[in-house]
């Protein structure tokens, strides 16, 4: 090796050129000052975008779930980091294409005053920003837990699609309470029990809040599963029916406690509580089900396994080579 090879760094090691850097930092304060500077948003247009989007996950826009977003995204890219630092290699002029996409959306945003469209074109920006700069390898790892955050906006359409799922959850709560032994009665979107005691199944109950915050969880799931591709789209599409069935049971459970224990505990603190100790456990089990299932094994240990016969390969490898 000469001494100019011996001082050379492949694309993964080399470190940034002072103009990278500085075009990094500059993409960076013009973004923060967009995001989080330029007050023109919400109530009297006194708010910046990133204000009034994280102010959207309240209780009734069913979107309470939204304050898990920037821990998932940070823990996605956390995940796979050494991959994104080591796919890093010469910028693309093409990432311009995205970039500007991204950065009309903010300006539309601006000029309509709606603080969704500019969400929407983030994505863009940042994607884009990194093609740009770190070249389209580095961009595409990036790519889908950035545009994540299109889960994390929440939008009218949802409020319209909660009046299907509220028969839906219903009438699967009638049947599933009835083999039980708790018999009702439907009036619309109430429950009336043999006793009297009735239940409405609202927006949040029908199941519009868990369905979206398993889409979320379902698509961070997915991006982290070693499977193919098409196995990757059938595991998040079945958060879809998992859903619908832990929302079912839950609201099940709901009447069966009422019957043993008492509307009181039942409407109040089973009611309360039963998302976080019941709905998420056992959908998050499902959909460990369904990944063990296309993965054909507990994921864990069919890696484990790969592992394995990959280093067992390896040495046998080296053996072969080393003998005279």
């Amino acid at each position: 090796m000469n001494p100019s090879e011996e001082g050379s760094l492949t694309p993964a090691t080399q470190p940034e050129s002072r103009d990278n850097v500085i075009a990094w930092v500059g993409l960076a304060l013009v973004i923060g000052f967009f995001y989080f500077g330029l007050h023109h948003y919400g109530p009297g247009r006194a708010e910046f975008v990133v204000q009034t989007w994280t102010r959207a996950w309240n209780k009734e826009s069913d979107f309470e779930h939204g304050v898990i977003f920037p821990f998932l995204l940070a823990g996605l890219l956390f995940w796979r980091r050494k991959e994104i630092l080591a796919a890093r290699g010469p910028g693309e002029w093409l990432g311009l294409i995205p970039a500007v996409f991204g950065a009309l959306l903010f300006l539309l945003s601006y000029r309509t005053i709606q603080w969704r469209v500019a969400i929407i074109g983030l994505p863009f920006l940042l994607t884009g920003s990194v093609w740009y700069l770190w070249g389209r390898r580095a961009a595409w790892l990036l790519a889908f837990p950035l545009f994540l955050i299109w889960l994390a906006i929440p939008v009218g359409f949802l409020q319209q699609a909660t009046g299907g799922l509220q028969l839906i959850a219903t009438r699967l709560a009638h049947v599933g309470a009835s083999l039980f032994g708790v018999p009702t009665t439907i009036m619309g979107n109430k429950l009336i029990m043999a006793d009297g005691a009735g239940f409405d199944v609202d927006e949040g109950c029908s199941g519009i809040r868990s369905l979206w915050a398993l889409m979320l969880i379902a698509a961070a799931w997915t991006y982290v599963a070693r499977i193919p591709l098409w196995k990757r789209v059938l595991l998040f599409l079945s958060a879809f029916p998992i859903a619908i069935i832990g929302n079912a049971l839950r609201l099940i459970s709901i009447f069966i406690i009422a019957k043993f224990s008492g509307t009181h505990f039942a409407g109040g603190t089973w009611h309360d509580w039963s998302p976080l100790v019941f709905f998420y456990p056992f959908s998050l089990f499902l959909l460990l089900t369904v990944h063990s299932i296309l993965e054909g094994g507990l994921p864990w240990r069919k890696h484990n396994r790969r592992e394995v016969r990959r280093t067992v390969v390896t040495r046998n490898t080296v053996a072969r080579t080393q003998t005279p």
